[in-house]
């Protein structure tokens, strides 16, 4: 027993030799700003049209952890609340981060604390006394031995072997919680943009039945003048083509109307037939954000719940750097044996049966070809690659807000332009219609006048839809808010606000 403090001085000797072996964390895109020109305060407004609200830039402005509640749409706030209820991809993911939490807390009950075992047995011998090379010993055979005994083992982690081990599985932990947020986020943004977009077919579908309603009263107008001898056979067949061509539009927007709605009865968890049930969208039932959130870029890889799974991902990286290096070196265990052993049940743990065991072993890897030094190079390789991945989904993360910004800028003045044009199209229209009626001008302007005011009136709606879109783009790019979020113990997540307003790298 002398030579066990011999053994752990030896160790940890070696121990204070050994430098950390967890590489340093890369340095995060530097970016003073999303764009190459800075963003303007406020977009172009388009006063006549709904939606055509100025929108101002918020820098600094905290965003809700429900963002969608800015678009003021109560049935938009329940379909989202739906959604993150019910959907199969939440499930999912809550599930796979309970498993790895429970692996987590296997492992360090594991290698945290002394494993104790406890063993009873009985067994029957029978020895011969020559096998022994005594004849003359007095055993009596065959005999019954009856031994009860508990064992203590636990491995020293002096070059932190179990501490980088414990600190991958709960960075694989970490991650797995940045993905249920990422998952929520996209989720929500997915519902969001479905509704906008079933709203925009919607009042798309509306105009092209006011269309087709039109080109009908135009076509009746058409046929009487024909009859009385002022329009041409062709003017008729030229109006009926021009009213097939637009009651065409008619199905096609109606099918993909359908498909938004099947599309958001599976978000929700439900079969595509549910959709029935579900609120109707229309623009005009949405209210565009007038003040949107702008958070600084050096802010922006704790606000997003992708890049911190990405973070998560290094860090895993990293400790799996260390669980190599620490293999290099020596393995320590101390174990202790206590218990009783006698030939007589009765007498188990009677005088003169008890015994004890006390030992310590070193193992230190000598020879393995090459293993151990080619595995630390592959987890450093592994760790230089999470490394890449996550400055790419930093860059990833900076490009996107910044075309969100470029996109609510050039959609907000083609707003403006669309909304004019439309109102430039109908008053050319009602010129021509009547012109037309009163026989000063030919058909053929008259149909040219109906292209466009169909063409300005359908642009106009996508415009808007185009703008709803883009506010809500800008809140999912920014991370959507996620840290404000009250989660139940199984979902909670591995951020604090101030760990959020504090960049890591």
């Amino acid at each position: 027993m002398k030579r066990l403090p011999c053994i752990v001085a030896m160790a940890s000797a070696l121990a204070g030799c050994a430098s950390d072996p967890v590489p340093p964390p890369p340095e995060a895109p530097a970016a003073a700003r999303y764009t190459p020109e800075p963003v303007a305060d406020h977009t172009a407004p388009a006063p006549a049209v709904h939606g055509g609200e100025a929108q101002r830039f918020v820098a600094g402005q905290d965003i809700p952890a429900q963002w969608w509640t800015l678009f003021r749409s109560a049935a938009l706030e329940d379909l989202v609340r739906q959604a993150l209820e019910h959907s199969p991809s939440i499930e999912r993911a809550g599930a796979r981060l309970r498993q790895v939490e429970a692996e987590r807390q296997a492992r360090a009950g594991a290698t945290r604390y002394p494993q104790v075992d406890a063993k009873l047995s009985a067994n029957r011998v029978d020895i011969g006394s020559e096998s022994l090379g005594s004849p003359g010993l007095p055993l009596a055979t065959p005999l019954n031995l009856y031994l009860a005994s508990v064992g203590v083992s636990y491995d020293l982690d002096l070059f932190g072997a179990t501490r980088h081990e414990l600190e991958a599985l709960q960075a694989a932990v970490d991650y797995q919680r940045y993905e249920i947020e990422a998952t929520r986020l996209m989720l929500a943004g997915n519902v969001v943009t479905a509704a906008i977009r079933e709203a925009s077919l919607r009042e798309q579908l509306e105009t092209a039945r006011e269309i087709v309603a039109l080109q009908e009263r135009q076509l009746a107008i058409v046929e009487r003048l024909e009859a009385i001898g002022t329009a041409a056979r062709e003017d008729v067949a030229a109006q009926r083509l021009e009213l097939t061509q637009a009651r065409v539009l008619v199905p096609e927007l109606e099918r993909q109307l359908g498909q938004v709605r099947h599309r958001l009865a599976v978000y929700t968890g439900q079969p595509p037939a549910a959709a029935e049930g579900m609120p109707l969208f229309r623009l005009a039932d949405l209210r565009l954000p007038e003040d949107l959130p702008l958070s600084l870029p050096s802010e922006l890889a704790r606000q997003r719940p992708d890049i911190r799974a990405a973070e998560a991902l290094l860090d895993q990286a990293g400790a799996r750097v260390g669980v190599a290096t620490a293999n290099l070196y020596p393995r320590i265990t101390l174990s202790a044996t206590l218990g009783s052993l006698t030939t007589d049940a009765g007498d188990l743990f009677g005088a003169g049966t008890a015994f004890y065991l006390l030992g310590a072993s070193l193992a230190q890897p000598v020879f393995h070809g090459g293993e151990l030094q080619a595995q630390r190079r592959a987890a450093i390789a592994a760790w230089e690659q999470a490394g890449a991945a996550w400055r790419e989904a930093v860059l990833q993360g900076l490009q996107e807000v910044a075309d969100v910004l470029r996109a609510l800028e050039t959609d907000a003045r083609r707003l403006q332009e669309r909304a004019d044009a439309a109102t430039q199209a109908r008053r050319y229209h009602d010129i021509v219609s009547a012109r037309y009626q009163a026989g000063g001008v030919s058909h053929y302007a008259l149909l040219d006048a109906q292209r466009k005011l169909q063409a300005a009136l359908l642009d106009r709606t996508q415009a808007v839809a185009d703008r709803y879109a883009d506010s809500a783009a800008l809140l999912q790019a920014l991370g959507g808010g996620w840290w404000h979020a009250e989660r139940p113990s199984a979902d909670a997540t591995p951020a604090t606000d101030a760990a959020v307003a504090t960049p890591a790298r």
